[in-house]
């Protein structure tokens, strides 16, 4: 089953890929790893969590935020590699969390999107991962995700050195 079909049992959907908003680039391709820019709490440019967990937001609220971001990242995946399927498997994840002097459970936020991976990936969802809390981030968004995947290889880009 394709992960697009597996997103959709799940009752999700693609957002469009995120518009670029600074001086950067949403994704590097180098060899077979593909580095993708944070993305962050947003669905079709339009934002779905602000504020603090711990102040604004719960635990949960903010775990679902990690979701979305996920979701946003998935669609610059794709805007990538024209498939998803292209992915081999999740290399690492760096989730902040927008939250409160003090907040410990950065983990459990970030789970929203390692979780969201998993189920969709299964083992090559698995990944490395750091998860902290941060006093701001752009936009006032909830949470802000930056992934790195490996790609299956089988089509290289033109010019990349195959060795």
């Amino acid at each position: 089953m394709s992960i697009e079909a597996k997103l959709a049992e799940l009752g999700l959907q693609l957002p469009d890929a995120p518009a670029v908003a600074g001086a950067y680039v949403p994704f590097v391709r180098t060899g077979n790893l593909l580095y993708l820019a944070g993305t962050i709490s947003s669905f079709n440019g339009k934002m779905t969590h602000t504020g603090q967990v711990g102040k604004e937001h719960t635990v949960q609220a903010g775990y679902e935020s990690a979701k979305i971001c996920a979701l946003n990242t998935l669609a610059n995946i794709k805007a990538a590699t024209g498939s998803l399927d292209e992915v081999k498997r999740f290399v690492m994840v760096n989730g902040f969390v927008n939250a409160v002097d003090g907040f410990t459970d950065s983990p459990a936020v970030i789970n929203g999107a390692s979780e969201l991976f998993g189920q969709l990936f299964g083992e090559a969802g698995k990944h490395a991962r750091a998860a902290v809390a941060v006093c701001g981030l752009p936009k006032g968004s909830t949470v802000e995700i930056q992934v790195i995947v490996e790609l299956v290889g089988h089509r290289l880009e033109r010019g990349t050195p195959s060795g």
